[in-house]
């Protein structure tokens, strides 16, 4: 397992909304975590990786009797300029529905929250724009990784932006998951009132961080 995401397991466990703890980590592990990740062409060499612990990740669908939305507020990600790697994770029951009643149902019916609590994303760019474009505006990228949602892993490859705006690397993205793709079964009662798709938008705020070296 690469550094930058151990980094990130590190920092989610260290937000308040974290509750699994952590597993120790292995010689192999370790040794990987020391080795140097390789560079993306066109990376960004020098400069630090960026983090946050408050993401926002919204869902959407369209629905004849109700739209369906919720907002997740507490979205721990890394980003590693210089590879172009990028990971998330998030509790499911931290996603904020204005309908209670729906929360309820999410949570216990769809995501079963507390069996599968957690969704993450691991990837890496395809390409990365350098510091002087990302300075001049929003910067059209592309990611590919393993998302996985309901304890189901599946390859995506997503559209996004990447921009640096002052001190801050603002990532954001839009695409579409199928709940089925991920075995989340919708009851028969309401299957025809919810979209086959859900739309997911993305938008993180990250802070540079010094990088870490190894104690001896």
């Amino acid at each position: 397992m690469k550094y930058g995401l151990l980094l990130l397991f590190g920092l989610v466990a260290m937000t308040p909304a974290a509750q699994n703890p952590t597993t120790p980590q292995t010689p192999a592990a370790a040794a990987a975590a020391q080795a140097p990740a390789a560079a993306l062409p066109g990376g960004i060499a020098g400069l630090p990786r960026y983090t946050t612990a408050t993401g926002q990740i919204t869902f959407f669908s369209s629905a004849p009797l109700e739209d369906i939305e919720a907002l997740n507020g507490k979205v721990a990600a890394i980003f590693e300029m210089r590879t172009g790697e990028l990971a998330f994770s998030m509790l499911m029951r931290d996603f904020q529905f204005k309908n209670t009643l729906m929360q309820e149902h999410f949570n216990e019916n769809y995501a079963e929250s507390e069996k599968y609590p957690r969704a993450r994303f691991t990837g890496k760019l395809v390409t990365m724009p350098d510091e002087a474009q990302l300075r001049l505006g929003p910067q059209p990228v592309y990611v590919q990784g393993l998302l996985t949602i309901h304890n189901v892993k599946r390859k995506v490859r997503v559209p996004g932006t990447l921009q640096l705006r002052d001190n801050a690397l603002v990532v954001t993205s839009k695409f579409s998951v199928a709940p089925a793709d991920y075995k989340i079964k919708i009851p028969a009662l309401v299957r025809n009132n919810i979209a086959k798709s859900i739309e997911i938008s993305v938008i993180l705020s990250c802070q540079p961080v010094a990088a870490v070296t190894a104690s001896r």
